[in-house]
């Protein structure tokens, strides 16, 4: 792999890009803790296993956080429910629209369309970790939704425990500068959803993934977490 100074690599969307338009060439996310391969097939696909727990929570206006090529974006709109798209690379959004689903190059912490009134915001594969700080995420994301809205977040399986922590994108031949994401595993997002004024009200577990159901502590009222699945 190609290496160069922090100052001289580029920004982690650009390594990002490249590997979506060569995905035979592999995506690697790199930090303290290891190397782990990304699952580019999985994003460039139609619905992948355990995205029911996500797509089947939607009924719009639905509002899908770093949708990369859109596959939930995409499958929303099939069966005719109102979503949009948001992401900061070109690319991705690019093809997003090419599978069908309306997608904007935007940051989730700038200007959003619809704001204050979506009634499902999507953080999947793993998008609680962007910006490095999961809790001022949640709040943007509380900010978003309209009223009795929710959240619904893909997190990790339980014994995961939360980190916050530097981390590069890489290829064979790119290697990204130094950007802040994070992990948080089902044991970990119920304080984070207390600090953003919100609850957990729901866990759905599919083919081994975990998405959560979130919403403002006014909304949920008493309503305990229940828990759906197979194990």
């Amino acid at each position: 792999m190609t290496t160069h100074s922090t100052r001289e690599r580029p920004h982690a969307r650009g390594v990002y890009e490249a590997a979506l338009r060569a995905p035979g060439h592999g995506l690697w996310a790199s930090h303290p803790g290891g190397r782990r391969p990304l699952p580019l097939d999985l994003w460039l696909g139609g619905l992948a296993p355990g995205d029911e727990a996500l797509v089947d929570g939607c009924a719009g206006p639905t509002l899908d956080v770093g949708c990369g090529p859109g596959r939930i974006t995409a499958a929303l709109a099939r069966r005719g429910v109102r979503a949009l798209g948001i992401d900061i690379a070109a690319g991705a959004v690019a093809l997003a629209r090419r599978a069908g689903a309306a997608a904007m190059c935007l940051d989730v912490f700038g200007p959003v369309p619809g704001s204050g009134h979506w009634r499902e915001i999507v953080l999947a594969d793993g998008n609680i970790g962007i910006g490095g700080d999961p809790a001022r995420l949640l709040r943007r994301a509380a900010e978003l939704l309209a009223a009795g809205g929710r959240i619904l977040v893909e997190v990790d399986g339980p014994g995961r425990p939360t980190e916050c922590y530097w981390t590069t994108l890489e290829t064979a031949a790119l290697a990204s500068a130094p950007f802040r994401w994070a992990a948080v595993g089902v044991d970990g997002i119920d304080p984070l959803a207390a600090e953003a004024g919100l609850t957990v009200t729901e866990v759905r577990q599919r083919a081994s993934r975990y998405v959560t159901c979130l919403e403002p502590v006014q909304s949920a009222g008493t309503a305990g977490t229940a828990v759906a699945g197979t194990p």
